[in-house]
């Protein structure tokens, strides 16, 4: 067993140990093998950003956190790794295991344990007045809500084994951030769940693009966030876009980059014209701020 001190962010113990017990065992001695993060924080709601490096080609890794299993991709040569894994926007703080799991082209496989540290973090309180229809909903929408509520959530939950985003990711329109992600939501007097996006100021029918490659899954009018789009860039990555003006795809429809996929509006539970964006990882909250951090102008990589 060899433990050593890596990372950026947090004290991370990396533990080697090999499975199953009694297999040959699998060459990750000394520095055969290095693993590397990038994050803004380790806090809830943010991205981690992972590189394995193995002098032995591997045939798959993936990582188990918070309870969650998050799928690595290979670069070309399968000797480079990487993985985005998620802390929840409701994650507690405290010390927590992550398992890297890897295996060889033979079939060999080991697992490396990382301890990481999340720090808590303190989200501000916002207070909004919105029609009261979109707080106590009349008893004739409940059962539109609730299939609503099913269908994005088998949506968001589903992780697709193909990866079509590639490189950084981009903001889809200019306009600074009004709303931060993760404020605790008093509406209407009353307690509601936190904001699990991000806002940003932009005038109605401004072209909203997509941050980065992917497959529409959802284009239609919900009763919250009103016109919505969902992009899936794969692997459990999503992106939502609510409250638009307007539709400029369409479920199946394949985007890149800087494609339009809609209008910023003001539809479904609003105060004004605005564009909500937030980001499901493998079905973690996190910050679509925190996600454009790490995969940044030089991600290239990822």
């Amino acid at each position: 067993m060899m433990v050593r001190q890596i990372g950026f962010h947090a004290a991370l113990v990396l533990v080697l140990t090999f499975l199953p017990p009694g297999r040959p065992a699998f060459p990750f001695q000394g520095e055969s093998i290095q693993v590397r993060h990038k994050a803004r924080a380790l806090q809830p709601g943010e991205v981690i950003a992972f590189t394995i490096r193995s002098r032995e080609r591997l045939a798959s890794v993936e990582l188990l956190a918070f309870d969650k299993t998050f799928p690595a991709f290979a670069t070309k040569d399968t000797l480079v790794w990487n993985a985005l894994v998620g802390i929840d926007l409701e994650s507690r703080p405290g010390s927590y295991v992550a398992r890297i799991r890897a295996a060889t082209k033979s079939a060999e496989l080991a697992e490396l344990q990382y301890k990481l540290v999340v720090r808590p973090k303190a989200f501000p309180t916002r207070r909004l007045t919105v029609d009261e229809k979109y707080v106590t909903p009349p008893p004739e929408v409940l059962d539109r809500i609730a299939l609503e509520t099913k269908r994005v959530g088998a949506i968001l939950a589903a992780v697709s084994d193909g990866k079509y985003w590639n490189g950084r990711f981009v903001s889809p329109v200019p306009g600074p951030v009004i709303s931060e992600f993760g404020k605790r939501n008093i509406i209407n007097g009353k307690p509601r769940s936190p904001h699990a996006g991000t806002d940003f100021r932009a005038q109605s029918g401004t072209p909203v693009r997509a941050p980065n490659a992917g497959r529409i899954v959802l284009a239609e009018d919900l009763y919250f966030s009103g016109n919505t789009v969902i992009i899936d860039h794969g692997q459990g990555l999503y992106s939502y876009f609510a409250h638009l003006s307007g539709f400029a795809a369409r479920v199946g429809d394949v985007v890149e980059r800087g494609d339009v996929v809609g209008q910023v509006g003001a539809t479904g539970r609003v105060t004004g014209p605005h564009l909500h964006w937030s980001v499901r990882l493998v079905g973690t909250r996190v910050d679509p701020l925190s996600l454009i951090a790490v995969l940044g102008p030089n991600k290239a990589a990822y």
